[in-house]
């Protein structure tokens, strides 16, 4: 179950995400929080240099290998504005992190891409529990799904 302090991770990975759009990056921002709730590091979308591995997810599971014991990262949480691509739940798996609360599903970002003409993605958007069989997955949050609709829209159709 989503609680406060959640929606407070989520809501500073929609502000990550508006800094993206804002950098010329698709929405997305992600938060890495410890056992106790506490921010550990955060990242926003970095692909508008040509690099599309450059998730936020993606980079929070690289820096808690580095940074974190394999139970202080199964203990942690992964906050973000869009549901984990395959990508970006693999190195969720294979660095052992906890669990993942997100605000938007990616079965709800293909079907806004879809609306707005933006062409399919080349991976398959599986969502995380088929990628990571066990993990603990929380989302989408209908609180904050037309926040992040809206920055969708604003990265791929302007305004």
């Amino acid at each position: 179950m989503v609680d406060e302090v959640d929606l407070q991770h989520l809501r500073r990975c929609l502000e990550l995400a508006e800094e993206a759009v804002a950098a010329g990056d698709e929405p997305f921002g992600s938060v890495l929080a410890d056992a106790d709730g506490r921010a550990l590091a955060e990242d926003r979308n970095r692909i508008a240099g040509g690099d599309r591995t450059r998730h936020p997810e993606f980079a929070l599971a690289r820096w808690a290998a580095e940074h974190l014991t394999p139970h202080e990262r199964s203990a942690a949480t992964v906050y973000t504005s869009g549901e984990h691509c395959p990508m970006c739940a693999a190195a969720h798996g294979w660095v052992g992190l906890g669990r993942i609360v997100y605000a938007a599903s990616s079965a709800q970002l293909v079907r806004w891409l879809e609306e707005m003409g933006v062409p399919p993605a080349p991976v398959r958007p599986l969502p995380v529990r088929e990628v990571v069989p066990g993990v603990t997955v929380e989302g989408p949050v209908p609180a904050l799904e037309q926040e992040i609709h809206d920055l969708h829209r604003r990265c791929h159709l302007g305004g």
